[in-house]
């Protein structure tokens, strides 16, 4: 599910046409505070054949939630040194290749911009080279439990605790609150299985999809970590459809 984290802790920052040349040490690695909704959790012991065919749905709509031109503003941080930075571009999905993105503003302090903002591009651009079946919230993956219900954004969804079978790049141990109507995500929440790096704690994620006429409308993903040397790192995505960019990105997304 979040192999494009993973990777973003091991890897080196990619080049970026507005990026200083400024290269600050690999102890930069970090790891997030999940930040939940409001939301009141019950729990029941049976589960209900509603949640089991809410699972089914969110299981078999996996890979559908993106969009083939989309906002991206990203805000991060490095608290215990009070620096910041942010970034907004429009992200292009082609139908073969990687992501890739359009810079229209990126500001702030070059540590971060250099070594969270780039480090995070970088690694969406290389999400494609990650097979789906290996990251996917399946059986085959993961354990799944039913935990209750709970209601966010006053819509009732399930939520299951989901732990995997394995050690692997990209999957979670956390919780998954799936809409009981349309079977979309509306938060998952928890920490990376496989530490990237011993400069590591733990890597913490929570994404909530914001959803409109059945559909996701927005998302925002927060991303957080606490350094063995500088403290915490926190990174917050906000993604959203657009249809802001030129024309030439439209056609090589393949719209009209």
């Amino acid at each position: 599910m979040f192999a494009w984290i993973w990777r973003m802790f091991r890897m080196r920052p990619a080049p970026l046409s507005s990026r200083p040349s400024v290269i600050v040490p690999v102890l930069l690695l970090m790891a997030a505070v999940v930040r939940p909704s409001v939301g009141a959790e019950t729990t029941n012991p049976e589960t209900s054949s509603a949640a089991v065919a809410a699972l089914h749905r969110f299981i078999a709509g996996q890979g559908g939630g993106g969009w083939p031109v989309e906002a991206v503003e990203i805000e991060a941080a490095l608290p215990m040194l009070k620096k910041t930075g942010r970034l907004r571009a429009v992200r292009t999905v082609f139908p073969v290749g990687h992501p890739e993105y359009q810079v229209l503003e990126i500001a702030g302090d070059p540590t971060v911009r250099n070594q969270v903002i780039v480090r995070y591009i970088s690694a969406d651009e290389k999400t494609t080279e990650v097979p789906d079946g290996s990251v996917a919230l399946t059986p085959a993956n993961y354990k799944i439990q039913y935990a209750g219900t709970v209601r966010l954004d006053n819509r009732l969804a399930y939520a299951f605790r989901v732990i995997p079978r394995r050690k692997r790049m990209g999957l979670i141990n956390g919780v998954l609150w799936v809409d009981g109507e349309t079977g979309i995500a509306l938060r998952e929440t928890g920490y990376l299985a496989k530490n990237p790096s011993v400069f590591l704690k733990r890597i913490n994620v929570t994404r909530e999809n914001h959803l409109q006429n059945g559909a996701v409308a927005s998302r925002i993903t927060h991303i957080s970590a606490e350094t063995r040397l500088v403290g915490r790192v926190q990174l917050v995505v906000v993604e959203h459809p657009s249809s802001s960019y030129p024309l030439t990105a439209r056609r090589a997304a393949g719209e009209q």
